[in-house]
């Protein structure tokens, strides 16, 4: 029987980018200390919210290596080596596989618009070439494509692949999964804005944006959840929802990195085609910290 790769929460660490752009990885280091701090479960490197699209396969390959090292075993490491090629993806998930890291986690292949037998090829070729739990990824918004929970099933059915993060938002989706597939293909959480409710359906936690700058809330809701303390963690959840709004106000991670150096945290600058927030937006994202209390 499989195992979760982690319970609870996990930040999806933005990548710091400083000087000529290059990563900042004094910067990366503080950021992944300070979350480690706070308690989280695990971390994620070079996903979406690391910007992993805009990295070469150098950078990339260089940023999980430091991550594994810099966390030292005190909490899992998953690493983002998901692509729209599906030789690339093995060639991160091996190369992460090397580093040390815990698990992979794979994004759907963006922009090819596989069909699901195409995606259930994709997931299983990786798997055969990696002995890392893999963690799927859906996320339609980005990717144009989602998973069916019968695709689900079919890939549950490879010991390898440990289950996925769910950022469809599609809680009937998750509902018939959760029907058509072993209790041991975990699921977790791809939306702030959505935990309590996907833990109360099953989900073993989040991989989090917003816990780059609320590690210990998120922490404290995900376990409330799975102490089946719904309760406290729906005023939690309820509690925060003006601030996870405002941390999507713009695509992922413009908000996030402008929170975070808000605060003082050296998130560094965004690569096009990604660009600072709007001065608006900026304004609204200010104004929704300082209600929570932050120290803008």
């Amino acid at each position: 029987m499989r195992t979760p790769v982690f319970t609870g929460s996990c930040p999806a660490l933005v990548t710091p980018f400083g000087e000529n752009n290059a990563i900042d990885y004094d910067a990366f280091g503080r950021l992944i200390d300070a979350q480690i701090e706070a308690g989280v479960d695990a971390v994620c490197v070079c996903g979406t919210t690391g910007e992993s699209a805009t990295m070469s396969i150098r950078e990339h390959i260089a940023a999980v290596e430091f991550c594994v090292k810099r966390v030292n075993h005190r909490v899992k490491v998953i690493a983002g080596t998901g692509s729209n090629d599906t030789t690339a993806a093995v060639y991160l998930t091996q190369h992460a596989q090397d580093s040390g890291a815990d698990a992979a986690l794979l994004v759907t292949p963006y922009y090819n618009k596989a069909s699901q037998t195409g995606l259930i090829r994709h997931y299983e070729y990786i798997a055969e070439r990696t002995e890392l739990p893999l963690i799927l990824y859906n996320v339609p918004s980005r990717t144009g494509i989602t998973f069916t929970a019968e695709t689900y099933k079919t890939l549950a059915a490879d010991p390898r692949i440990n289950g996925v993060k769910e950022a469809s938002g599609n809680f009937s989706l998750l509902a018939h999964t959760r029907f058509l597939c072993p209790d041991d293909f975990y699921i977790w959480s791809g939306n702030d804005d959505q935990v309590v409710p996907m833990m109360a359906l099953g989900a073993k936690g989040v991989i989090s944006v917003a816990s780059n700058i609320i590690p210990e809330v998120m922490v404290k809701m995900s376990h409330l959840c799975l102490e089946n303390d719904f309760a406290a963690a729906s005023e939690l959840q309820i509690k925060y929802m003006d601030l996870i709004d405002a941390l999507f106000i713009e695509v992922n991670p413009i908000p996030i990195k402008a929170a975070m150096n808000l605060l003082g945290m050296d998130a560094g600058s965004l690569r096009l085609p990604l660009c600072e927030i709007s001065p608006k937006n900026l304004e609204t994202l200010r104004s929704a910290m300082q209600r929570m209390g932050l120290p803008v």
